[in-house]
């Protein structure tokens, strides 16, 4: 099943319910155990996780390499620097923010190997 990120969350788990979708309300998560409730949508043909921006670190779908493939993607091309996304200014502050992303995503990863790994008290 899908997790989503999306710039507007909101507005998905909108149109989402309009066809349907009963979202937010707590139906139970056979395969998307992660999602957060508020963010849950249960369909007849599944589940989805829908994903605000700045909860992408907490998908588990999408794995560090994943996200250094869209970092490369974002930064490769013949295109004159000033016409990535606006000019060099937002593409520096895009590319921080995936880097923020990526290494949020492996340090959660990381604390949760060493979490199982520790002995219970």
């Amino acid at each position: 099943m899908p997790e989503q990120l999306t710039k507007h969350p909101e507005v998905t788990l909108e149109v989402l319910r309009s066809a349907g979708a009963k979202c937010g309300e707590g139906a139970p998560q056979a395969i998307l155990t992660q999602c957060p409730i508020q963010r849950f949508c249960k369909l007849p043909g599944g589940e989805v996780c829908v994903y605000g921006i700045d909860e992408a670190p907490r998908m588990t779908q999408m794995s560090v390499s994943d996200w250094h493939a869209v970092l490369q993607a974002l930064q490769i091309g013949d295109r004159p620097r000033e016409s990535y996304f606006g000019g060099e200014s937002l593409l520096v502050g895009g590319g921080g923010i995936l880097i923020g992303v990526v290494l949020g995503i492996t340090a959660m990863r990381f604390a949760r190997r060493r979490q199982r790994r520790s002995p219970a008290p």
